[in-house]
């Protein structure tokens, strides 16, 4: 049976750059409160007019299959994680692979909010252990600045878009998806959760009026039960592979917030040199989060460097991942 590998990665980000300095001068907040309480200095915002998440997904697999040498048409599976689809349907993939070329594979979306990268890669690695399917595009692309309110000067600091993708191939060495863990507990909706424009609650003059087409959060319980649940299963697959933190090369949680990163790394004792971070430049990209980290330091990835990746969002959903550098 065939290991599912990662053989090539990209991402994309915006050029405008939103500082805490500018975001100041919309909402009461300053530079000081954001950095000490989230560690985020600056968020990449797409202006681009009718540009939704998949314009920056095609950008990441145009990208991808260039630095691959792959052919678009020997694509035969994208898969879109993303909690901000260009339309309720048809699917932000189906988007992508048109005008990537790739439409010769299937495409679908998946929405684990940002835990959808990890998701879409144990997704990915069952098709390829399987043996359905031998080049498959996982991308994550998400414009959360399409759902995030300018006027809560609670949520607007976090987010940021951007889109990260990843070819993922079958191969007979020992890199690649080793184990992964996926949790989901729904009892979260309370506590994290975009609450009008879907079958519950559509569209309408009064939910618009009442503001509730932006992300919805209560911090305190989300950033609690991330810090347990991304520390928990971070265990879970480190205990049964044998993983220490002495053993591993690299720690990658999903950028959401700087403190919730530390609180899980000092717990799990990895030494802050091998946490992987760049939060202070992209804030919050949820799904596209962890390939944004990885692209962004694959020059200090190895092939054979064990990684541990591990997220959480909106569900709640989360899970981790023992990850195997493929190149």
């Amino acid at each position: 049976m065939p290991n599912a590998k990662i053989s090539g990665i990209a991402s994309y980000v915006p050029d405008y750059v939103l500082t805490n300095e500018e975001l100041s001068h919309i909402v009461d907040t300053n530079d000081e409160w954001i950095t000490t309480r989230v560690g985020i200095k600056e968020r990449r915002i797409l202006k681009v007019e009718g540009a939704g998440s998949s314009y920056m997904g095609v950008k990441a697999v145009t990208k991808l299959l260039k630095e691959t040498n792959t052919n678009p048409e020997d694509v035969e599976l994208t898969i879109c994680a993303t909690s901000n689809p260009d339309y309720r349907f048809p699917s932000t993939a189906s988007v992508i692979a048109h005008k990537c070329g790739c439409e010769k594979g299937y495409a679908y979306d998946i929405q684990a909010a940002c835990a959808g990268f990890i998701v879409a890669m144990q997704a990915a690695n069952a098709y390829i252990r399987a043996g359905l399917y031998k080049k498959i595009v996982v991308v994550c692309a998400e414009k959360m600045s399409s759902m995030t309110n300018y006027e809560d000067r609670s949520t607007c600091p976090l987010f940021g878009d951007a889109a990260g993708a990843v070819l993922v191939e079958p191969t007979d060495e020992n890199v690649g998806v080793i184990d992964a863990v996926a949790h989901v507990n729904g009892e979260g909706l309370e506590h994290l959760v975009y609450k009008a424009g879907g079958s519950v609650k559509p569209a309408s003059h009064a939910t618009v009026d009442a503001r509730e087409h932006f992300v919805y959060q209560e911090g305190r319980a989300v950033y609690k039960h991330a810090v347990i649940d991304m520390l928990t299963s971070s265990q879970e697959i480190m205990k049964r592979n044998g993983l220490t933190a002495d053993n591993i090369d690299w720690f990658v949680a999903h950028q959401a917030n700087l403190r919730i990163i530390e609180a899980v790394g000092d717990r799990l004792k990895v030494p802050a040199e091998k946490t992987l971070v760049n939060i202070q430049h992209y804030g919050n990209t949820s799904a596209a989060s962890i390939p944004l980290c990885l692209d962004e330091y694959k020059g200090k990835l190895k092939k054979g460097d064990k990684i541990v990746l591990t997220a959480f969002g909106a569900g709640f959903t989360w899970g981790a991942m023992y990850l195997v550098w493929g190149f």
